[in-house]
């Protein structure tokens, strides 16, 4: 007697018994795996960008906004500070700070953020071209590996950027074209995300951007005379500056920190800060510092990436709990259809004991049906969430800014299986055990 066939005609004897059962373990299973998938790979990339980074420093305002502006390039900057308020920061020798990255963001291309650094972002990510070279001039650029397949940007490509985070044609600056000169080699980071540029290119287009806004103003306020006078002027202006321009980006080189120092009237977004030593008890104080003494402000990328996880763990525990009652439900339905079942084979039952069969193995019976209904549920739970992730996956990179891939198992597949089984045994013992103790004489009598 094959029990395993037996037990399989017996499940599919009632299709929709099987379908009920089927779609709830299915919803219960796929659902937790699908929640523990994009955590897991959501916590992967948070925590390999963390890069080492001990502080960031910018202006007033949210320090988890701060920290995902500058670190995750997911939010908006809390604003600008001057070079002669970060001074302190970025002069090279401080004792206490190891390394400092100052960044220039509000541009981006097509989605994709343009950031105003120096070279030393690269030893964060251990990021290094591999076509092209680095950005040195003017209104040059070096971008990430999925920026450069997403958007098909070869080396030589030129294109203009556009105001603020969105993709839109109407923010585009009209002054300004970068040149790609090199692409980085991917790095499974958010640098693969980023066009790399000076901190002078990012000047550069948005003065341009203000030059052209005051001139629009001038020209309301004038008369048509003046208006033309002062149109002719800015033509000679603009020419005069489109030459400057073609000088800057073929001959000046990417300006050292001293040179950036010197334009003290000048802003950047925020700088990234790695110390000297994680003990030392100055530098663990110096957020504190910072905060009530200056009018910047530092944040902590470890405390706030904690924050984040505590926020994010109220909604994906509800997610969770939800997930769990379903499977309880499931295994409510699948006890239901076998206490059904065994009712309706009260006398199929008796007969196989009387051809032979033992009390254990209708036990055995019973159990196996269960278990086969909790293993299909869990197959096709985790079909679910990964077809589920395959589809869902460019709306959780256009949220992110990360990819995010299917198939990519997360750790905890084995105590879901071990779950199923277990929620397919408890609803099939009861339903055993009555089956286990059959009356053989009042079942036969009966019929």
């Amino acid at each position: 007697m094959n029990l395993f066939k037996l037990a399989w005609k017996n499940i599919t004897h009632n299709p929709l018994s099987l379908l009920l059962n089927m779609v709830l373990l299915t919803l219960g299973i796929g659902l937790i795996s699908f929640i523990l998938s994009v955590n897991t790979q959501l916590k992967d990339k948070f925590e390999k960008n963390l890069a080492d980074i001990d502080l960031v420093i910018g202006a007033k305002g949210s320090p988890l906004q701060l920290i995902l502006s500058s670190m995750y390039h997911i939010d908006a900057p809390t604003g600008n500070i001057s070079i002669d308020e970060a001074k302190p920061f970025l002069r090279e020798g401080h004792p206490l700070i190891k390394r400092s990255v100052p960044l220039s963001m509000g541009d981006s291309y097509k989605g994709y953020r343009i950031v105003g650094t120096d070279h030393s972002i690269l030893e964060l990510y251990d990021a290094k071209a591999s076509e092209g070279r680095l950005w040195s001039n003017l209104l040059e650029v070096t971008i990430g590996s999925v920026v450069a397949s997403n958007l098909d940007l070869g080396l030589g490509a030129k294109f203009q950027s556009s105001h603020g985070f969105n993709d839109d044609e109407d923010l585009e600056h009209e002054h300004g074209t970068f040149v790609v000169v090199g692409i980085l080699e991917p790095t499974g980071s958010v640098i693969d995300q980023l066009i790399l540029c000076n901190t002078e290119s990012v000047w550069e287009v948005h003065d341009h951007h203000e030059e052209a806004e005051s001139a629009e103003e001038e020209d309301h306020s004038h008369d048509d005379h003046e208006e033309h006078d002062h149109e002719h002027e800015h033509d000679h202006a603009g020419h005069e500056h489109s030459e400057y321009e073609h000088d800057n980006h073929d001959h000046r080189n990417d300006m050292s920190r001293s040179q950036l120092l010197e334009h003290g009237e000048k802003e950047i977004t925020s700088i990234l800060v790695q110390y000297t030593s994680k003990t030392n008890f100055q530098a663990l104080s110096m957020p504190r510092n910072i905060n009530e003494n200056t009018d910047l402000q530092a944040a902590s990328p470890a405390y706030e990436i904690n924050r984040l996880y505590d926020m994010m763990g109220t909604g994906t525990r509800a997610l969770q709990l939800i997930a769990v009652l379903i499977a309880i439900v499931s295994a409510i339905s699948i006890f239901v259809s076998l206490l059904n079942s065994l009712k309706q084979r009260k006398y199929e039952l008796s007969l196989m004991r009387v051809l032979g069969g033992k009390a254990r193995t209708l036990l055995s019976l019973i159990l196996l049906e269960g278990i086969i209904m909790s293993l299909l549920g869990f197959v096709l739970g985790i079909l679910a969430s990964q077809l589920s992730m395959a589809a869902m996956a460019g709306s959780l990179a256009d949220r992110y800014n990360y990819e995010f891939s299917s198939w990519q198992w997360h750790g905890s597949e084995w105590y879901l299986l071990a779950a199923s089984v277990g929620i397919g045994f408890q609803a099939a013992v009861l339903p055993a055990l009555m089956a286990y103790n059959t009356d053989i004489h009042e079942n036969l009598s009966d019929a």
